[in-house]
């Protein structure tokens, strides 16, 4: 029995028991064509452009999922003050040290409820009835749960001992004074939110999301509440793209459909530069609308246009532009191939601008079921799904559509990348492969 194994796969961190990749069984060619990058010193190249935005001081609740700028130190002990852990009687502990051979018998001379602020003396061999989290009387150092009583409101039977600091929490037992109760890097979630309260934190300086812009260029394109003519498509990469940088974590800006005409192109591009950590264009890469692309936005900086080692997707452009040398990428209009180039340069860029430690997604190794083929000299990364044999635990992947850069709907039914190393063409059934896990479903 197989199971879809996408809820036991966290992201991003790598796995640290791959097994070795199998042995080649097709022909072995160059591990890179010439005049191509390969793909590992093009997302090399990325990251090394990664910036961080700059912290920002944010109330705690519009803070979680943001990564933590500050070493936050408590100025307040948690809890602040020795407090009832269950409800019960507040006593000495060796008033009720005999309780273990005979019932003890203590007067009630009070109770204290949760909130107050009643300061109370407990004298020896008496009691004082509480209840969780309030203050425990001065000289009571344990909690008798009632549970162990016979509840009686005056004179109380206590049948079992409770040791010194038995059912009470202590000062200072979950945070001192001086710790740190959330660390610089660290990722604000729901708990470090309410430690931040607890600790009476109304802000906290963290790193906000990179702002990503995304554009769309193409004559042939329409948004999608238009109805297209002949010779014209959706726009589905700002979308697509836009959905894709806002589940890495980014800030995003779907600009839209941007028509070739250099001037309007390279001032649409201009302004986005200045609002932006990262600037994707698709459809800037390939072809004659490539190089219009290109050109117009050539005094803006700097851009490589290059041919990656990889499929889909081969054609890219990089560079670093405007005054405060934003990474840029011109990548292909074909969806799916946008898509891909996505996952495998501008996502780890967009998690390293977060200051995620590990950048990119999970890779594990996982049984191929069917036979694929991949482009000779480039690393294939073919859309899969990913499931778990349940008897043994061991991964196994379906390739879906590996033919056809232009399949879409595969990769919407994909959970996984199957990544084909440089110097295979092929790879039968059976053999293992690596698969770099996509989003885990709801």
């Amino acid at each position: 029995m197989v199971t879809d194994p996408t809820a036991e796969l966290p992201d991003p961190v790598h796995d640290t028991a791959e097994t070795e990749p199998p042995e080649a069984t097709a022909p072995v060619v160059a591990a890179v064509e010439p005049d191509f990058r390969s793909v590992d010193a093009q997302i090399a190249l990325a990251l090394d452009a990664a910036v961080r935005p700059r912290p920002v001081r944010v109330a705690i609740s519009e803070a979680q999922g943001l990564l933590c700028a500050e070493e936050v130190v408590a100025e307040h002990a948690l809890p602040g003050f020795d407090q009832a852990a269950v409800d019960g009687y507040a006593v000495r502990s060796v008033d009720v040290l005999a309780a273990g051979q005979e019932p003890v018998q203590l007067p009630v001379v009070g109770e204290i409820g949760a909130g107050s602020r009643q300061p109370r003396r407990l004298q020896p061999g008496q009691a004082v009835r509480v209840a969780t989290g309030a203050p425990l009387p001065t000289l009571a150092d344990a909690v008798v749960p009632t549970a162990y009583t016979d509840s009686h409101p005056a004179k109380v039977t206590v049948s079992r001992s409770v040791p010194s600091a038995g059912y009470v929490r202590r000062t200072g037992e979950d945070v001192q004074i001086g710790d740190i109760a959330v660390r610089q890097g660290d990722t604000i979630g729901s708990a470090q939110v309410g430690l931040l309260a607890a600790v009476g934190r109304s802000k906290v300086l963290v790193y906000p999301r990179p702002r990503v812009s995304i554009v769309s260029v193409g004559d042939e394109l329409v948004d999608i509440d238009r109805t297209p003519s002949v010779g014209q498509v959706y726009d589905v990469n700002s979308y697509a793209l836009s959905a894709a940088a806002r589940d890495a974590g980014a800030e995003v800006n779907r600009v839209g459909i941007v028509d070739t005409d250099p001037r309007r192109l390279r001032d649409v591009v201009e302004g986005r530069l200045l609002m932006s950590e990262i600037v994707v264009v698709a459809g800037g890469a390939g072809g004659t609308a490539g190089d219009e692309v290109h050109a117009a936005l050539a005094d803006l900086g700097r851009i490589d246009m290059t041919r990656v080692a990889m499929h889909p997707g081969s054609v890219q452009g990089f560079g670093r532009l405007g005054p405060d040398s934003v990474p840029t990428f011109l990548i292909s209009g074909n969806p799916m191939s946008a898509l891909v180039v996505f996952e495998v340069l501008i996502r780890p860029l967009i998690r390293a601008a977060r200051g995620t430690r590990n950048p990119h997604r999970r890779v594990v190794s996982a049984r191929l079921l069917s036979p694929i083929t991949s482009t000779k000299g480039r690393k294939g990364f073919l859309r899969g799904q990913l499931l778990r044999d349940e008897a043994n635990g061991e991964y196994l992947v379906q390739p879906l559509g590996t033919s056809g850069a232009h399949l879409l709907a595969s990769l919407a039914e994909a959970n996984c990348l199957v990544n084909v190393d440089e110097d295979l063409t092929e790879v039968a059934a059976g053999e293992q492969v690596k698969v770099t896990f996509l989003a885990q479903r709801g």
